[in-house]
């Protein structure tokens, strides 16, 4: 009796001959890129849920090729740059509308408000915590393996060429522990017990990630939390200052990420390498360095400049019209850096020659190994 194939089955293994063929493709390169994290690098898994923390409209992505997609920014963000440096053709897609194409280059995960904590940022409506995004990536594996017919040696082998980017923790700080009126856990941890209690869980995180097959890990810290403009101090200035106690607390948990990448590397998970980035002393040298750089505003958004808020409204307005040079200006919101801060950063930690933004090799030395 002649055997026929339905469309779907016609579909699954076009599918899985281009599957294959991506791989070959891209042999001794890397060939994924898989982004867990929250809106520094969202690029639109928030805009169909149920959520106050959306950026699908203009003017956000005034800048951006697509226009406005979800990410919170006037343009490209850290991860978009460094897939430009990795050399894949295309952005790396959010999960929510990932196709079974896209996950031959991976899938961005990443999540506005997102912590890792379960309940950081849910007051403001929903998003996708870390503990979720890993059990996202685990659905993308279990996908990945059956295009190859379950030869766990070939998923293996694909899994550790790709690059994977974790920079979360943000919000576990600005839409948690800062919010003594909404969460109890400033009054429950000191900032070096919430730090020492917030690593502990990034660690079974990251440690679930490497289980999954993950073994090139860049891992950022938190930058200078207390400069950004809704955490800003007036003091009577045109330009307010940081908030330093903001910046202490953020460093007690940097310090400790720092001593745990240093963890896994010294053969704590075998066959990986984990970069940290160091993203506080990046946006600390942009602050230094404005002049050169060209920015002359440092402590108000380019959009939403009211008088409201000591950085202007919180995020942009739709419709709202943002400044006009949007290079001269460090945020972009209240909250995100503009997009010359992300490819500023992004180019020191792919290619710097010292330990100070990428530890201990940088991001193009890891696409190497």
């Amino acid at each position: 009796m002649e055997r026929r194939v339905g469309f779907s089955g016609v579909i699954t293994l076009i599918v899985m001959c281009y599957f294959a063929n991506a791989i070959l493709q891209v042999e001794g390169e890397v060939p994924c890129f898989f982004i867990f994290g929250d809106s520094l690098v969202d690029s639109g898994n928030n805009n169909d849920m149920l959520t106050f923390v959306k950026s699908n409209f203009i003017p956000y992505g005034i800048d951006f090729p697509q226009g406005p997609t979800g990410r919170f920014c006037n343009g490209r963000t850290f991860v978009d740059v460094l897939a430009e440096f990795l050399g894949f053709p295309d952005y790396i897609p959010p999960f929510s509308r990932a196709s079974d194409y896209d996950i031959t280059k991976g899938v961005n995960f990443a999540s506005g408000a997102a912590g890792i904590r379960d309940e950081t940022g849910n007051y403001l409506g929903a998003n996708v915590p870390m503990n979720t995004q890993i059990s996202n990536f685990a659905m993308i594996v279990e996908q990945i393996r059956e295009y190859l017919k379950g030869d766990e040696i070939a998923v293996k082998n694909y899994l550790s060429k790709c690059m994977y980017y974790s920079g979360i923790g943000n919000n576990d700080y600005l839409n948690n522990y800062f919010m003594a009126w909404r969460y109890p856990t400033s009054s429950i941890y000191t900032p070096q017990e919430y730090a020492v209690d917030l690593l502990q869980a990034y660690k079974l995180q990251l440690t679930a990630l490497y289980d999954l097959g993950a073994r090139k890990v860049i891992v950022p810290n938190i930058g200078q939390m207390g400069c950004i403009p809704i955490r800003r101090v007036k003091n009577g200035t045109q330009e307010s200052l940081c908030n330093e106690d903001d910046n202490y607390v953020v460093k007690l948990f940097n310090s400790g990420l720092r001593d745990l990448v240093d963890t896994f590397n010294n053969a704590r998970l075998p066959g990986a390498k984990f970069v940290y980035v160091d993203f506080f002393q990046g946006c600390k040298d942009l602050h230094s360095n404005r002049t050169y750089f060209g920015f002359e505003v440092v402590d108000k958004g380019c959009c939403g400049v009211g008088e409201n808020t000591n950085g202007g409204e919180i995020t942009c307005l739709p419709l709202q019209t943002p400044c006009k040079d949007r290079t001269k200006y460090l945020f972009w919101d209240a909250f995100h850096p503009s997009e010359l801060v992300h490819v500023i950063l992004a180019k020191k930690a792919y290619s710097s020659k010292t330990d100070s933004y990428a530890y201990p090799i940088n991001i193009k030395q890891l696409a190497m190994l």
